[in-house]
């Protein structure tokens, strides 16, 4: 039976996808073979040798020490696109909060409580919350995946002109996008061009603090920011510099912390980007059924550290080997399974930057030496084996 342990709370259409007669999950397994986590920290996590994946129920993957377990032969999946519609929306109420100031204006009525005629206050008051509206103004999307795309599909639909930027957009992804969304061959053209910006891309090593006095300073004097996707990708300092000039009208967040919490024009969300009932449903479901089909086939897919393979079952017994991509690799381990004696029906190869996988369906049942033998290879990190 295999074991998945359970980090966080786990919805229920996840957890259903599994066959209890072919799987145990729980919180406090000792020894398993899979992870299904949403936001708990698995850095300083010791890893039992057992653990085979680890699938994050979410896009963002800042939680798992993805190079340690490319190393170890540990696939570590996420759930794009599972929670898109959700961060749309959001998308659309922060490009609202962005634009009036709606938060303080809500906060400021609250304060009016027990004083006499709160009508002709409101009246008064309510010029100091004003604020311009999207149509027609130009909407700056920094990256075009699941849910940049239908951000800027959704703009273009408000009135807004839309221009994005993305160096890795997939051909899945332009597909979906409307032909009205402009295209912007660099990050510099879009902070030119745009009254508000909205970024939705990973945190790496090549995005953090992107939205930096160097960025801000190529933007319009006035335009308005919204973060939805990762905390740091802001460089906060120089954007409290910018919001206290005034270059940067308003800034609205779902990552509040002590660096942003209380500036000048800006509204912090309580990270409820895909906190709806239907986003965690179709994170769960969608990392459940990425674990099951890699463990019951072998097959890989939205692994961020490994690449995508498929292939249909041609035989009862499947070998899947984790590797580096080097050389001669395929060569090596068809070499050791003729010296075995084993006969290969089908096989597959796919890369992706220093790593690799092999899928091999065997017309015979292979045996622990077989597998200790391609385990020997020099490259080779991890052998699976499926009967």
């Amino acid at each position: 039976m295999t074991k998945i342990k359970l980090y966080n709370k786990i919805d229920k259409a996840g957890i259903n996808r599994f066959d209890t007669e072919k799987y145990e999950l729980g919180e406090d397994l000792a020894e398993y073979e899979g992870i299904m986590v949403r936001s708990a920290a698995l850095h300083d996590v010791e890893f039992p040798s057992s653990l085979r994946a680890i699938a994050r129920a979410g896009a963002g993957v800042n939680n798992i020490p993805i190079d340690k377990c490319a190393d170890e032969g540990i696939v570590v999946f996420n759930t794009p696109g599972a929670n898109a519609n959700g961060v749309k929306e959001l998308s659309v109420a922060a490009l609202l909060l962005a634009s009036r100031d709606i938060a303080g204006g809500i906060e400021w009525c609250k304060s009016l409580i027990g004083t006499p005629d709160i009508a002709k206050q409101v009246e008064k008051g309510k010029s100091a919350f004003a604020g311009p509206e999207l149509l027609g103004k130009t909407l700056g999307v920094i990256g075009l995946g699941a849910i940049g795309g239908m951000v800027a599909n959704t703009a273009t639909s408000l009135g807004m002109t839309v221009i994005g930027c993305d160096p890795y957009i997939t051909v899945n992804a332009a597909w979906s996008i409307s032909r009205a969304v402009i295209k912007a061959n660099a990050y510099d053209e879009v902070y030119a061009a745009s009254d508000y910006i909205t970024i939705h891309v990973p945190s790496n090593d090549s995005t953090r603090g992107m939205i930096n006095a160097d960025a801000i300073a190529k933007m319009k004097d006035g335009v308005r920011i919204i973060n939805l996707a990762r905390g740091d990708l802001v460089n906060a300092a120089d954007l409290k510099a910018a919001l206290d000039s005034g270059k940067v009208a308003s800034y609205v967040t779902d990552f509040p912390d002590e660096n942003i919490l209380g500036c000048k024009n800006t509204v912090c969300i309580p990270h409820l980007g895909a906190s709806t009932p239907e986003s965690e449903e179709n994170c769960a479901r969608m990392a459940a059924d990425e674990l099951i089909d890699f463990f019951e086939n072998g097959n890989i897919r939205n692994s961020v550290n490994y690449p995508a393979i498929s292939q249909p079952r041609s035989t009862a017994h499947r070998i899947i080997v984790l590797h580096k991509n080097i050389p001669s690799m395929v060569a090596s381990v068809s070499a050791v399974l003729g010296a075995d004696k084993v006969n290969i029906d089908s096989m597959s190869n796919r890369s992706k930057g220093n790593y690799a996988v092999t899928i091999i369906d065997p017309d015979s049942e292979v045996t622990p030496e077989v597998a200790k033998d391609i385990s020997d290879i020099n490259g080779v990190i991890r052998v699976n084996i499926i009967a």
